[in-house]
């Protein structure tokens, strides 16, 4: 009988691919993980910092801690102390007003959750803020990996954490919960990992309603998913439990009220927040360059413009189809809606898109060159957003 040596056996178990690396793995494990944690830690304690030098530490501004609690902090704290209101909200002449039904559920209900423990409500708003901005950063680099390579997973945290309204990454606002919710699920959605996309695409949705443009990202992805998927019915059913989730939120609003646009109708009462398919924008843009009132008015308008012009270069670059459909819908609903106009920028941040073009050049760029752009564009965005919340007046 024949036999084969082992010597003969060799190239033969040569020949045996090696296993495909996770995506963890490719990230770089733990300590990849860690760098894009340790480069979100640098831009929040940079920013703290720049927050007590511009005066944040003093009484009049209330200190440091107030400034992370004020504005949408206020309000997200009533709802998980104190819950939704029953109906609208009206002031002594009987005109509607802002009231809590119109903030989306899913932050406010994680401070409850934290607070029910003992801890006191500020703490918990922050608490949960900032543990979502390291899944955020941890989520950035897992996107960024998956898309490009490691290096732009780093750069994507780097930049997106030190952007000009990244300051919300460290306060009781719900833009950090949103990204890690958003970035996860498209993370998971590149991998063809339907049931934890599925779970990050719902919490994106019931956590702002631009988690509606992540939901439709999320239903593109299975779509193109359908063509090999070997079961069709997960791609299908994890775009059907995301895309519930807005209109979900939105209908019990109406059911709590009695009126099915009663969410619509407490924006616009509150915020002046509609939808008018950006004649509001056009017309901010064309007063703010023919006759602003201050440098403020003037920065917005210009990251507005170029905010337009990076979505054009990062589709010019072709990006992953969902990605970019995510990004293209959430700016629709970010340029096409009235409201306080120094909001935008901090509605943009998690837009993503406007990122890849950097996020790309310095993937590719010499690491020295990549880390001098990204310092400087982060010792300005790190001010920018700590000058918001210290002397600017107004909410973000």
């Amino acid at each position: 009988m024949a036999t084969t040596s082992p010597s003969e056996a060799a190239p033969a178990a040569a020949d045996t691919p090696e296993p495909t690396p996770t995506l963890w793995e490719k990230a770089g494990g733990d300590r990849g993980v860690a760098v894009a944690v340790g480069l979100l830690a640098l831009t929040r304690i940079g920013q703290l910092l720049m927050i007590w030098w511009l005066g944040g530490d003093s009484t009049a501004n209330g200190g440091v801690w107030r400034r992370l609690l004020v504005w949408d902090g206020g309000w997200f704290q009533r709802v998980a102390m104190d819950g939704y209101p029953h109906g609208y909200t009206f002031d002594a002449n009987h005109v509607l007003q802002a009231n809590e039904l119109a903030f989306f559920p899913l932050y406010p209900m994680l401070i409850r959750g934290v607070a029910l423990l003992g801890v006191a409500p500020g703490v918990a708003a922050v608490g949960v803020a900032w543990a979502a901005s390291i899944g955020a950063a941890i989520a950035l680099h897992l996107l960024g990996t998956t898309l490009y390579d490691r290096r732009a997973g780093w750069a994507l945290v780097a930049i997106c954490c030190s952007a000009p309204v990244s300051v919300v990454l460290s306060m009781a606002y719900s833009e950090s919960l949103f990204i890690a919710l958003v970035a996860g699920m498209l993370a998971a959605a590149h991998r063809r990992a339907w049931l934890p996309a599925a779970l990050l695409g719902l919490g994106a949705a019931l956590t702002r309603p631009t988690g509606a443009a992540a939901a439709i990202a999320l239903a593109v992805a299975a779509l193109l998913a359908l063509k090999d998927a070997p079961n069709k019915l997960k791609p299908l059913a994890a775009a059907a439990i995301a895309l519930a989730g807005v209109p979900l939120f939105l209908g019990w609003v109406g059911w709590r009220v009695g009126e099915w646009d009663a969410w619509f109708k407490i924006q616009t009462a509150g915020w002046g927040t509609s939808f008018d398919f950006g004649h509001s924008t056009l017309s901010f843009l064309h007063g703010t360059f023919t006759g602003a009132d201050g440098w403020v008015q003037v920065s917005v308008g210009l990251i507005l413009l170029a905010g337009l012009a990076a979505a054009g270069v990062a589709l010019a670059q072709k990006p992953w189809l969902p990605l970019a459909v995510y990004g293209v819908v959430a700016m629709i609903l970010v340029y096409g809606q009235a409201g306080f106009y120094h909001s935008k920028p901090r509605l943009l941040l998690p837009v993503l898109l406007t990122l890849l073009p950097s996020v790309v050049a310095a993937a590719r760029a010499r690491p020295r060159v990549a880390v001098l752009a990204i310092t400087a564009w982060a010792l300005f965005g790190l001010w920018y957003g700590a000058y918001l919340i210290t002397i600017w007046p107004y909410t973000m």
